[in-house]
This record gives structure tokens, sequence and C-alpha cells, in this order.
């Protein structure tokens, strides 16, 4: 179904650990408008659409997002590879690091766990692409404050 090419199209390549981003990073990986939600949100969506252009649309959309999880995850653990204890501790990091060490966990960055209520599928077309518009106004809001 998906060609998968085993390389990021936009390559990750962190030089220096750092927990801290890290841990805020995290939930664009998990959190409540990240790219878990987001690609569940549209590859569920797709189905209540009655037009077969929107519907794959948004299955074109929800797949690129999947690669975004990729992404996302590299520069996690980029940002969290060979740390030192005295780094995890000073960091903050260590309530992540005793539950999944430095293995990609989806949470938000407060350290509540991804699950099924961080997106909607109502059914019915127009809602769903309200709420569509609505995470990724939120998520684009998010990136735009922490590259400032």
């Amino acid at each position: 179904m998906w060609n998968y090419e085993k390389r990021l199209q936009f390559p990750v390549n962190i030089k220096k650990p750092d927990a801290r981003a890290a841990q805020v990073i995290i939930s664009q990986y998990g959190g409540p408008d990240g790219e878990m939600g987001a690609s569940m949100r549209y590859l569920s969506q797709r189905f209540a659409m009655t037009n077969r252009i929107a519907m794959g649309t948004l299955t074109d959309i929800g797949t690129e997002e999947l690669a975004h999880l990729e992404m996302v995850a590299a520069i996690v653990h980029q940002l969290t590879r060979n740390l030192s204890m005295e780094e995890i501790e000073k960091s903050g990091f260590a309530p992540y690091y005793v539950d999944h060490t430095v293995g990609i966990w989806p949470q938000a960055a407060g350290g509540i766990p991804f699950n099924a209520c961080e997106f909607q599928s109502k059914g019915d077309p127009i809602t769903d692409l309200f709420e569509d518009m609505a995470a990724d106004g939120t998520t684009a809001y998010v990136q735009h404050r922490s590259v400032k």
C-alpha cells in the first residue's frame, strides 16, 4: 500500500543532546495536537467523506502525518541519546526515563500519554474538517512559538 524509502525526506542531524528540549518536542509526537493524533484524525475521518477526491486527500494527509511521526521521533531520539545520569536528573528527564529510558513513547509534554481522545471523528464532513483546521492551527502556533 505504501512505498517506504527507509530514509527521512528531511534528515535530522542533531549533534548536542538536550533532554529539556526533548521533553517539549515529545508533545509533537503524542500530545493533544501532535502527529499521532493528526494521522489518526485524517485516516479515520476519510470514511465520512462523500466526495472521493476529498477522501483521497485526507488519506494523503494522514499518511504524510505518519511520516512526520518518524521525523519527530528522530529528533527526540537524537536529543536524548548518550545522556549521562547527571544530565537526565538535572534536566528533569528522570520521570520519563524511569518508564521509557530513552525509548520514544507518545505523550504530551506534561507527561499525559496519548490516547484516542486526542482526536475526533464525528462522521460529518464539515464538522470533521473544522476539527482538522483547529488542531492544525494549534500545531502551527506551537511550532511558530517554539522557533522564536
